[in-house]
């Protein structure tokens, strides 16, 4: 990291509430978690009076079976962010360029800057159209956070190769993959995958995730791993909630109606976001992005949290002006969103 750099960067917003009194519709998170967390968070704290294996060996073969990877490729990190860190860290140096994704996750900006390097914007929907030569990195984020669209994966693969032609250091964010049905880009030489147990499990406060690499990148993100970059709760839990198959499953399909009805109820009232066709698909993820049109986000926002329900002010995301980001709960919630909505 440089130091100089640090002192320049500053934080990113995120959405997410910790009021009891509100509906939380502002973070991605899974409103529900697999059976038996609790019983094996339990478990697992009585272990914690020990360090853990800094090898991993039961959560990396879970998250390897999870991504369809070997479980050597896999390294243990505490939450997605932390393998984006980790990727750049091991890659960027000040005075590099990086293609950034826009409007996606801050982050991917922040972290590069924090390294010293320069995000070179491009628009999410052209990224895979770009030149990744004379980049040291490219980020790619699918399903991309705010817009819900997945890149296609053959036109992901192709992309992949180009970077790798050119010795360019492809990231992929896949925090919101495990929602969908879609292949992972894990083993793929030359790539970075992050992922995040955060949102698909609910447990955005265990903090436990994964990268995924090959051959010498996949090296050196071990060597440079802080040792013992899981706890032995984070480690356990998340071992055991990447190998709930039927859980997964059922979230996929309660997502994927959920989200359905959402974007037919809000249609009229909002422009919702919904591309079609490659290299793009609709929505594939947990959320909607919404824009307000003469409305203003400030007050759309306020508005509903005066009525109990918090949704994302997306104006934070660079390029969008007139938005904001509503997740996918349970049809419950999604009822109460509705009614709220509907006088705002």
């Amino acid at each position: 990291m440089d130091p100089d750099s640090v002192r320049a960067a500053g934080r990113v917003h995120h959405g997410g509430s910790d009021d009891p009194d509100l509906l939380d519709f502002s973070a991605n998170t899974n409103p529900e978690t697999p059976e038996g967390v609790e019983s094996v968070y339990a478990d697992a704290l009585d272990a914690a009076r020990s360090y853990p294996d800094d090898d991993y060996p039961e959560f990396r073969a879970a998250a390897a079976e999870f991504a369809d990877c070997a479980p050597a490729s896999v390294v243990p990190t505490p939450g997605g962010l932390a393998a984006l860190r980790l990727a750049f860290a091991a890659r960027v140096t000040p005075g590099d360029s990086v293609l950034v994704p826009t409007p996606s996750f801050g982050e991917y900006a922040r972290e590069v800057r924090l390294q010293g390097g320069t995000p070179e914007f491009v628009a999410h929907d052209d990224l895979l159209d770009a030149d990744p030569a004379s980049h040291a990195a490219a980020v790619v984020c699918t399903p991309n956070n705010p817009t819900g669209d997945a890149y296609d994966h053959d036109a992901l693969r192709e992309f992949a190769a180009r970077c790798r032609e050119a010795d360019t250091l492809l990231v992929a964010d896949e925090a919101f993959l495990g929602f969908t049905d879609r292949p992972s880009l894990s083993g793929t030489d030359g790539v970075v995958v992050a992922r995040s147990l955060t949102k698909l499990f609910g447990l955005p406060g265990l903090r436990a995730g994964f990268a995924v690499a090959t051959g010498r990148l996949r090296d050196d993100l071990a060597t440079a791993r802080r040792a013992w970059s899981l706890g032995t709760p984070a480690a356990t839990v998340g071992a055991h909630c990447l190998r709930q198959e039927t859980f997964v499953a059922d979230t996929r399909e309660r997502v994927r109606r959920e989200r359905a009805r959402l974007a037919d109820a809000l249609d009229d009232r909002f422009g919702v976001y919904a591309p079609e066709g490659p290299p793009l698909s609709s929505s594939s993820a947990p959320f909607l992005l919404l824009d307000v049109g003469e409305r203003d986000p400030e007050q759309v926002v306020g508005s509903t949290r005066g009525r109990g329900v918090a949704v994302r002010d997306a104006t934070t995301f660079r390029g969008l002006d007139s938005h904001v980001r509503v997740a996918v709960r349970t049809p419950e919630e999604n009822d109460r969103l509705l009614a709220v909505l509907a006088d705002v």
